[in-house]
């Protein structure tokens, strides 16, 4: 390896334990908020967190209900943010490690949606009968006659007055207590939007009915079924969103099924059925047909096949024999065999694709920046653009105009609600992460699924992700006279004195054809020519056309062989056997039977394909012509891939670098999108924004796929969140009145309100019908001739 190599390679190592100290000097606490409903929550409970003194950061989600607090442990403590979160209105419900914590979120929100449903259904029931004594009368005149002669119309008010002040009071609680926390720490929310709203109906119906006389004389009316009303179909939009929430965290949910609850430890030579937990690093495991892996290990003994789909996305069951990596999670499918654990609860590779899977749903895209600025400002215009309403309609509004004013601004009030602001970003992230996890492609970063859509170079490191990354024995040739398994056998028995991988390659090769490799004697390497030795009583020479030019050989026919192999970037070598030119073999890095449709998918995305590799150009250009990729950047040294790519980017370009190497981190880290072969190596892995866990690269496809699918997601949302906003809250103030004489009634804004939140949820959850890229075996595709480029 040269100095170069070292260097870069230290600073990939360097940086990633820089980063580990840093996580050791600050904490990441996470912990689930109940009780936030919009966007504004979300704010609120953010800006309270950063005011804890030792706070570093601060990330609340609100569709996942979940906050990640880093902070100086010497400086905060856990009970510091968890009383800062409570003192902005709301509670906290502490995450778990582990198994425990599904169980622990699930019943939490089992709990609040249960609570929801108790609240809806006394709502509901108290609200039919204020509809039918208010709104049965205005439209059957009999009905009102007939009541009016049993009931007097001040008994009436008072009915209404008792059961939409329980429907006010009790279902509509919360909304007071998180409202008033909001509006007295001077960040007004959704809920001090309706707690205003409907309390300002309310309180006119009450001073109607039991002192009429404070009010301008013909304006008495109640509005009782207005305040009933909206907070009845408020709690209906929240409970069907409660609903689609839970839907919306399904993927973390099947990857935290996919752990196992119990091990067979074989402790004292028996198999003990022990809890997961308690297995430790070095336990010998033992698992039957049928049975899930408990944890991370190595195979000791016994062989079967194990499904890792859920973890790989590879769709065939990988065999497993002494000394293979078996991962916690997946089934074992036919054979049984037992293994010593090596990783095991946090460390297991499930849980850490769950934290990944955990933080992707968690952060948040730039594409929030947008919709967070206009929600830190939007509740403080939505509520002057309520006074100003009220006193429009009061100063120019026809009689009764207190009654109009106060509709009106209701209206505005009830509406403006910045729900499916606060859902666009968030439930689609969560959605669009969590099916990519299903599929192996795992985002370490939310944002990454933004930055994904806007490439437009892909560029490929060509060993070990294009290609195999092990050179095997690819063709072999040999004249008239001689026959194919001696002179493989009589090469591999020269080449098994060697240590370059070519050498190996062959070796390889007549192993499998179960050859007998003899041995050598005499074995001689001449640099830049090749190798020769004595096998038993024949001369064997290998090596290049030159070296049989020095030994006097004509190449005949067999030049014209090896011009093609060559074409067709393999290495050719000649065999001279004896003194006689016996035949011609090629050893090439074999591409991956997945990687033509693989490139076939990304033209497919509009994408160009650049390959990067340390090949010469001949070589470089024949493989880029069979696979038709449109950019070669050949002959370029280990440590100058990330200069490679920063050429691109100089060129105008966003690029995502895939690799699988030590050597790819510094490329991987300088690309707008790093993404790493789940097969390479840690520091690969923890260099890149995306990995694709399992090897093959119609992932790649597929991710990028995902990402535009999922960003276009998130623009409708937010098109329809700030939309319907614009559009009916003018509509609310009474804006049409005028030419048309049309008023929105609160109890239309607060259906219309509810209605915005569920589409937005419903639309998000679209998401879940993507389809991958199938992973089907393709053929080569033709050569494409002028798409390959030289830079």
């Amino acid at each position: 390896m040269s100095y170069a190599v070292e260097t870069e390679t230290e600073r990939a190592v360097s940086a990633a334990s820089q980063a580990e100290r840093a996580s050791r000097e600050a904490e990441t606490a996470t912990m689930g908020i109940t009780g936030m409903t919009c966007a504004a929550c979300v704010m609120r409970v953010e800006k309270a967190l950063r005011r804890v003194p030792g706070v570093v950061e601060a990330s609340v989600n609100l569709a996942s209900e979940r906050a990640a607090v880093t902070f100086e442990p010497g400086e905060a403590t856990r009970a510091d943010i968890e009383a800062a979160v409570r003192d902005a209105g709301y509670d906290v419900l502490v995450v778990e490690e582990g198994a425990r914590r599904a169980d622990a979120e699930r019943e939490a929100r089992e709990h609040e949606r249960r609570a929801l449903r108790r609240r809806l259904i006394v709502a509901t029931v108290l609200t039919i009968p204020v509809m039918i004594l208010h709104m049965g009368p205005m439209m059957i005149p009999s009905l009102h006659h007939w009541l009016m002669g049993i009931v007097p119309m001040q008994t009436t008010h008072v009915i209404l007055f008792a059961l939409a002040g329980a429907v006010q009071f009790w279902p509509g609680l919360p909304f007071y207590r998180t409202g008033w926390a909001a509006a007295r720490h001077g960040s007004p929310d959704m809920n001090t939007l309706v707690m205003i709203g409907t309390s300002a109906a309310f309180g006119y119906s009450v001073v109607s009915t039991f002192a009429p006389g404070l009010l301008p004389e013909g304006s008495a009316h109640v509005y009782y079924e207005a305040s009933a009303t909206v907070i009845t179909l408020i709690l209906v939009g929240k409970y069907m969103e409660a609903v689609a929430r839970g839907r919306t965290s399904e993927a973390i949910k099947k990857l935290m099924g996919l752990q196992a609850r119990t091990a067979r430890v074989i402790r004292n030579d028996e198999a003990v059925e022990l809890p997961v937990e308690q297995v430790v690093p070095g336990d010998i495991v033992q698992v039957r047909p049928g049975e899930k892996v408990p944890v991370d290990g190595v195979v000791t003994s016994g062989s079967s096949f194990v499904d890792e789909s859920m973890i790989t996305g590879e769709p065939m069951p990988a065999e497993k024999v002494e000394g293979s990596e078996v991962v916690g999670g997946t089934i074992n499918r036919t054979g049984s065999f037992r293994f010593r654990a090596t990783r095991v609860g946090d460390e297991s590779l499930l849980a850490q694709i769950i934290r990944m899977v955990e933080d992707a749903q968690g952060s948040k895209p730039a594409i929030q920046a947008l919709a967070d600025k206009v929600v830190s400002v939007f509740v403080p215009i939505v509520l002057g653009i309520a006074a100003i309403t009220f006193g429009v309609w009061l100063a120019w509004g026809p009689e009764p105009a207190m009654a109009y004013a106060l509709i009106n601004a209701v209206a505005v009030l009830i509406i403006a609600c910045p729900c499916a602001m606060g859902l666009a970003t968030p439930t689609s992230i969560m959605v669009g992460s969590g099916k990519a996890a299903e599929h192996g492609i795992l985002f370490r970063r939310g944002d990454a699924l933004q930055s994904l859509q806007e490439v437009d170079v892909v560029a490929l490191d060509k060993t070990g992700t294009l290609t195999l990354g092990k050179p095997t024995l690819t063709d072999l040739v040999v004249r008239d006279g001689f026959d194919e398994d001696e002179v493989l056998r009589l090469v591999a028995s020269v080449e098994a004195h060697s240590e370059h991988p070519i050498a190996q390659a062959i070796v390889d090769a007549a192993r499998d054809r179960g050859l007998v490799i003899s041995d050598a004697d005499g074995f001689e390497a001449i640099p830049g020519y090749g190798v020769a030795a004595l096998v038993g009583e024949r001369t064997v020479e290998v090596g290049a056309d030159r070296y049989m030019t020095r030994l006097g050989l004509d190449l005949g026919e067999l030049e014209t062989e090896a011009d093609r192999l060559a074409e067709e970037g393999r290495t050719p070598l000649f065999v001279a056997i004896d003194g006689t030119l016996a035949g011609v073999l090629a050893v090439a890095d074999p591409i991956k039977f997945t990687t033509p449709a693989a490139i076939e998918a990304l033209h497919a995305l509009g994408l160009r394909v650049a390959m990067i590799t340390g090949d010469n150009r001949r070589t470089a250009d024949a493989i880029a012509r069979r696979l038709g990729i449109d950019e070669v950047l050949a002959e370029v040294l280990p440590d100058g891939k990330a200069s490679a790519v920063e050429g691109l980017q100089r060129a105008g370009h966003r690029v995502a670098f895939v690799g699988d190497g030590i050597n790819d981190a510094p490329a991987l880290a300088r690309a707008d999108v790093g993404m790493a072969i789940g097969t390479g190596t840690d520091i690969a892995i923890e260099s890149a924004d995306v990995v694709l866990m399992s090897g093959d690269l119609n992932g790649i496809a597929s991710a990028i796929a995902l990402s535009k699918a999922t960003i276009r997601n998130i623009r409708q949302n937010l098109f329809w969140a700030f939309f319907y906003n614009v559009i009916l809250i003018p509509v609310a103030a009474g804006a049409l009145y005028p030419a048309l004489g049309i008023r929105m009634s609160p109890v239309f804004a607060a259906a219309a309100m509810g209605l915005s939140s569920v589409f937005v949820l419903s639309n998000a959850l679209r998401l879940r019908r993507f389809v991958p890229r199938s992973h089907v075996n393709h053929p080569l595709p033709a050569a494409r001739r002028g798409q390959a480029s030289r830079t």
